[in-house]
């Protein structure tokens, strides 16, 4: 049972939808980055707030002793778009790295024809032929 686990785990196609899983993990993290560190703050230059901090509030909340907001009903409109944002650039990024795959991928060349030649039931006929000239 361990020796098939080991062929399935080394099978190259597990390995590389792993190293692949692991890239995408880390290849995120770029990404949230680089949304939250440029996009935002661009994007948020035309509401004139942080774009991760947009939200329309649906019940204003109270402040409490310690300064924080208690009791605040918003819909966080201005984080789910920052993710939206990240989604589309992992998927167009994901996609340029497939078709860029593909383009490298040698094209499969048709199979060569048969030999041209008498067939296989020629060849027996020939066979058959001689075999009754001998006798």
């Amino acid at each position: 049972m361990l020796k098939e686990f080991k062929d399935f785990a080394m099978k190259g196609n597990l390995v590389d939808i792993a190293v692949g899983f692991v890239m995408g993990a880390a290849f995120k993290q770029v990404v949230t980055s680089f949304t939250g560190g440029i996009v935002s703050p661009l994007i948020g230059l035309i509401f004139n707030a942080d774009f991760k901090d947009l939200k329309y509030i649906v019940k204003e909340g109270v402040v409490d002793d310690t300064g924080k907001v208690v009791g605040e009903v918003a819909v966080l409109y201005g984080d789910f778009l920052t993710n939206v944002i990240d989604f589309i650039i992992v998927a167009f990024v994901m996609f340029m790295i497939v078709k860029g795959l593909k383009n490298m991928k040698k094209k499969e060349e048709p199979a060569p024809e048969a030999p041209k030649g008498p067939s296989q039931e020629e060849l027996l006929e020939q066979i058959r032929d001689l075999l009754a000239k001998q006798k």
